[in-house]
């Protein structure tokens, strides 16, 4: 058994581990990563790049039809084939040459095969080639392990072979009828991007609405949009079974209420679970698929050494690629300050060496039709923390730049204004372009600045970014 000894062991190659090592590696650490699947991970090649680059035509084709002079020159539907094939090229065919060339440009080790821990800071590979190698760490093992799709427990589940994300985002045909269950992020996108392919899609939603976790009116808009795309959305109505009586075949969904949806395939967009529980967290005296909790630098609470780190999806503090990253420069700063104890680590609110973002501004995109856009709290979640706030909407489609940008362009616009400390903490876009917004909304939260400041920022005439001015002028009259 080979056996090398580490400052930093990474285990997970996603965007997050990546990151993390990239960081350490940067700061002069001997730094290996581990990993199962592709370099890239979950986001690369199934998730947050073939989704988008999925939507993005579906997304373009709206909104040339939207604009008198451009729709004229619009002619059918889009090219399943071709957009299948877009796909495949931003996920480079399911190839991960590329990033295994830059873990190299970095002098950052890989280590293919499935890691565990066996026993405090130490890794065990089964490698690509059959051989166990243990891995030591000198200073720091950080897991950047992500998470799984949720698929429930209904009766016939297993044996109806049904879709996750995965399958989603890597499909090559298109189902002529969708069941999509789940009425979160991943249920909205993929809903509308079916419909748009060409699936005659039924959305089956257990709970008041689409996306519970945003302002309520973004829901709203996307449940009109998607009925009027010929979606049929079904508030507060659960799947309870599934059968499908052949592989290959249709599956019949029982729903709670008594009634059935006929489909070729089912998708279930009901959640994510930590991908913890095959990698020896028992050794280390942690339960196994346990999401683990962590400070602000991503350092595990429970382990009392400090030298286990849990970034990402991993510790269940924001469940996004972009804020993951953002951990993970922290961490990775962490790690490096704590190992080479050249500098003081920063913790200060803010400081360069602890995630704050992740809980006190995150920003989010769904890219439905309409896109909804949002960082920090909703009106309720402030209400909840006892913020004393001023809640300020305006319809976006009364903005030169939205008008210009679509005929009959529908859309709102939210922010939610602190009182007492006179600045914003929460803001939400609902409308076709609106996520190129949500910079300028995460820098007013995240940064805490002044509405009167704000004020002093002046959009450009005539653009979408104008709504600023609306809601500022709005909150002062």
């Amino acid at each position: 058994m080979q056996a090398d000894e580490y400052d930093v062991i990474v285990l997970g190659a996603g965007p997050v581990g990546e990151t993390l090592a990239g960081r350490t590696a940067e700061a002069g650490l001997r730094t290996v990563i581990v990993e199962s699947e592709l370099i890239g991970g979950e986001c690369s090649y199934w998730a947050c790049m073939p989704s988008k680059a999925l939507l993005r035509p579906a997304a373009a084709l709206t909104e040339a039809r939207a604009v008198a002079g451009a729709s004229q020159a619009v002619d059918g539907g889009l090219d399943a084939a071709a957009v299948f094939a877009r796909r495949d090229g931003f996920t480079h065919h399911w190839k991960d040459d590329s990033q295994v060339d830059w873990l190299d440009s970095v002098g950052v080790d890989l280590v293919r095969g499935h890691g565990r821990f066996t026993g405090p800071r130490r890794i065990t590979v089964d490698t690509s080639d059959g051989s166990p190698r243990t891995l030591t760490a000198r200073h720091a093992v950080a897991v950047c392990t992500g998470s799984r799709a949720v698929v429930p427990n209904l009766p016939g589940v297993a044996e109806a072979d049904p879709w996750i994300s995965r399958d989603a985002t890597s499909a090559h045909e298109v189902p002529p009828r969708l069941a999509v269950v789940g009425g979160g992020v991943v249920g909205v996108e993929m809903a509308t991007l079916y419909q748009a392919l060409g699936s005659q899609v039924t959305l089956l939603v257990r709970g008041e609405g689409l996306l519970p976790r945003m302002e309520p009116f973004a829901g709203e808009y996307v449940t009109e949009a998607l009925r009027e795309a010929g979606a049929d959305v079904r508030i507060g109505v659960s799947a309870a079974s599934v059968r499908r009586e052949a592989p290959g075949g249709p599956v019949t969904v029982g729903l709670d209420d008594g009634g059935e949806v006929v489909a070729d395939e089912i998708l279930f967009a009901t959640g994510r679970a930590p991908r913890t529980g095959d990698i020896g967290l028992e050794t280390i005296g942690l339960e196994p698929g346990s999401w683990l909790e962590v400070d602000d630098t991503c350092r595990v609470k429970a382990m009392d050494d400090g030298w286990l780190y849990a970034v990402g999806d991993a510790n269940h503090r924001a469940l996004l690629t972009h804020q993951g990253k953002y951990q993970a420069r922290m961490a990775g700063g962490a790690i490096s300050v704590r190992a080479l104890d050249k500098e003081e680590l920063d913790t200060r609110p803010w400081g360069a060496h602890v995630a704050t973002a992740d809980t006190a501004a995150v920003p989010q995109v769904v890219f439905s039709l309409p896109e909804v856009a949002a960082v920090g709290l909703t009106a309720a979640e402030a209400e909840r923390q006892d913020h004393r706030t001023r809640v300020v909407d305006f319809d976006l489609g009364q903005v030169a730049g939205a008008s210009l940008f679509a005929d009959g362009y529908r859309g709102r616009a939210r922010m939610i204004v602190d009182v007492d400390r006179g600045h914003l903490i929460g803001v939400t876009f609902v409308g076709h372009g609106v996520a190129e917004l949500l910079q300028s909304a995460t820098v007013a939260v995240a940064g805490e600045v002044p509405v009167e400041r704000l004020l002093h920022a002046v959009p450009a005439y005539p653009t979408m970014s104008e709504i600023w001015l609306q809601l500022l002028e709005t909150y002062r009259s």
